[in-house]
């Protein structure tokens, strides 16, 4: 019988939660199945991923093919490296030894891109947090000194220099009369 390693969807509308499953290949999506893998949630970010690594790697390595997704999945978690590897130790180009050195090696810098990524996650939304406190800061001041503003008394104006433009006039005027008294 074909098998194949597939995503079993589960979860409400817009909310997907998937379980990775061995299935005939003949049985409908969310049907029968012959064993669970593992689960794949992709609202979380980074997606999170929960696989019997062992067990995915057995199936792996008696014929079962997986998915595209799913294919994605194992070669993230690390399988399809572990079966590549293992391939090279069958073969006579590694040792057992080399081949584990090598794939712990790179599980330490998977580990490490994917606490980065998590690290500028965290710290991208603490600095947005951040900023939308301070604009909502900056909106409440600038609030309260527009309520300020309506609520003080008004400011009356000092009339000093409306006396001051007035003899200004009044010396102007005298001058004009004089000349309109020469003609």
């Amino acid at each position: 019988m074909a098998t194949k390693i597939r995503l079993q969807r589960h979860g409400k509308k817009g909310k997907p939660f998937y379980y990775i499953v061995v299935a005939d290949s003949r049985a409908p999506r969310d049907g029968r199945f012959i064993e669970r893998l593992g689960s794949y949630n992709p609202n979380t970010n980074p997606a999170t991923i929960d696989i019997n690594f062992d067990k995915t790697l057995n199936w792996v390595n008696t014929g079962a093919q997986p998915t595209d997704t799913v294919r994605a999945i194992l070669s993230y978690k690390g399988v399809l490296y572990k079966k590549h590897l293992q391939g090279g130790v069958t073969k006579g180009a590694l040792t057992q030894e080399q081949a584990d050195a090598k794939f712990t090696a790179w599980l330490e810098q998977k580990d490490g891109k994917i606490t980065g990524k998590k690290s500028n996650l965290s710290s991208a939304k603490e600095e947005a947090k951040k900023a939308a406190l301070a604009a909502e800061a900056k909106k409440k001041e600038d609030k309260a000194a527009a309520i300020a503003a309506k609520n003080a008394p008004p400011v009356e104006e000092v009339e000093a220099p409306a006396e001051e433009e007035a003899p200004a006039t009044e010396e102007a005027a005298p001058e004009a009369t004089e000349e309109g008294a020469a003609e």
